[in-house]
């Protein structure tokens, strides 16, 4: 093991990215040669004077630049040419390919559009109304404008039980507290969207994972899970997040007789709806009487745009309002504008079509790449579900892939209970604007899937 001992700069630059930087000179200087011993975390931490923490994070930072491995039992090493990732390699900020994140495509076509609507918006007579305090619901105007997105949609929403959310994930988080009080058990996929275990969390809710099939929800797993006393089933029956599965109108209808031999409530999360072509009706159209309907038309057209609306039975209908003046007195009137306008001249229709088309063109590179693994994919949807082949592990596949700079999720992330997790990834086709860069990270992906995975590629 080296005795090596860095001088670290007085800077305002975190220690722990000064010590990686010192790592990658002394190898390029060669007072580091590859394949040399790297002293403990805990003994360069003592000789340092910096917390164990911060040479951990130092390390982690080396090895995700392809600097340094890790053995389990064995320690830390600089890499020799041999190993998994190149010596030398550096992923950095420009290097890396996220196909992680799960986004609409963005073109300069929404920056001339919102242009537009800022003038639009200038020249109304009313445009001092939206620079103050309005209702938590949202004004009538823009609940209307809701009302229209989701008959557009395929349901039939009337706008006095629309209300506009800062998007999908604040509507989610208002109809979970509505319906719920901390300690009920709410029901959902087995691998779901981790915005719901964020507010889960955040709510004291217990979340219990149902079986899924090529469909989604399998029915007589959430028939017997109604039977201990659960109410609240929350699911995305078009395009689920992460597996992609869309149910039949036939799964539908069964899930919505459980649901009324059960008694129990639904939250329908359809935010991605608007990307699939000839989808079955929406839940709520079976049983609107026990089912809060929610999407976003950020989702649609671009993220930074936060607007949401959730459709709400009559019943109580005070008590969302008052979640959404807790938990943010309104939605930004001025971007509630913006959705409303491009909701009535077609705008908004027309950005979804053109959104479908980029996912389409981003499945059909990952369908000419990715076609003889095992992966699932809507044509029209943002991302595709890969199931690895043996012995691939989801975690090492994921940091292998970090490694040569290519950024993708796991399905321990989307999962309710820690047991049955597949070794599977989620990879978003509209992660980047770059069909190059989508080409690319996807073929390195699947040089990944050729080779055998490597020992010692786990960050320790």
């Amino acid at each position: 093991m080296t005795m090596w001992h860095p001088e670290l700069p007085n800077s305002t630059q975190p220690r722990y990215l000064a010590l990686a930087d010192a790592l990658a000179q002394a190898i390029q200087e060669g007072s580091l040669t590859p394949g040399v011993r790297l002293p403990t975390h805990r003994d360069l931490a003592e000789r340092l004077g910096v917390t164990v923490g911060t040479v951990s994070r130092a390390y982690s930072e080396a090895e995700r630049r392809g600097l340094i491995r890790g053995e389990v039992g064995r320690g830390t090493f600089v890499r020799k040419p041999t190993d998994t990732v190149s010596f030398g390699y550096h992923a950095t900020g420009n290097d890396v390919i996220d196909l992680s994140l799960n986004r609409p495509t963005v073109g300069q076509q929404h920056a001339e559009a919102l242009r537009q609507a800022q003038n639009a918006i200038l020249e109304q007579a009313r445009c001092a109304e939206l620079l103050t305090y309005q209702a938590a619901e949202g004004l009538p105007a823009h609940r209307e404008a809701g009302a229209q997105w989701m008959r557009q949609n395929g349901v039939d929403a009337r706008a006095d039980r629309v209300l506009v959310t800062s998007g999908g994930q604040h509507a989610l988080y208002v109809a979970l507290a509505a319906l719920t009080k901390p300690g009920d058990i709410v029901l959902t996929e087995k691998l779901t969207y981790p915005g719901i275990k964020s507010i889960a969390c955040q709510l004291h809710l217990s979340l219990r994972g149902l079986d899924m099939d090529a469909q989604g929800i399998v029915p007589e797993s959430l028939r017997n899970a109604c039977r201990d006393s659960a109410r609240l089933l929350v699911c995305v029956p078009t395009l689920q997040n992460p597996t992609t599965a869309t149910m039949s109108l036939e799964r539908r209808r069964e899930i919505a007789e459980i649901a009324i031999e059960h008694d129990i409530r639904i939250i329908e999360d359809d935010v991605y709806g608007c990307l699939v072509e000839n989808r079955p009706p929406p839940l709520v159209t079976l049983i609107p009487e026990r089912t809060c309907y929610l999407n976003s038309i950020s989702k649609c057209l671009f993220p930074g745009l936060r607007v949401g609306y959730l459709l709400v039975p009559e019943d109580n209908l005070e008590r969302y309002g008052a979640i959404i003046r807790t938990t943010m007195w309104m939605v930004a009137p001025l971007m509630a504008e913006v959705a409303t306008l491009w909701i009535r001249d077609g705008t908004a229709d027309r950005f979804a079509q053109w959104q479908r088309e980029a996912a389409r063109n981003g499945q059909a590179i990952a369908a000419r790449i990715m076609g003889r693994w095992d992966y699932r994919a809507e044509p029209t949807g943002l991302h595709f579900w890969l199931t690895l082949p043996s012995p691939w592990l989801a975690g090492d596949f994921v940091q292998q892939a970090k490694a040569r700079g290519i950024l993708t999720t796991p399905a321990s992330s989307f999962a309710v209970e820690r047991s049955g997790i597949p070794h599977a990834v989620r990879v978003c086709v509209t992660a980047t604007d770059d069909a190059r860069q989508l080409e690319k990270g996807l073929n390195i992906l699947a040089e990944l899937l050729d080779e055998a995975p490597r020992p010692g590629m786990t960050t320790i």
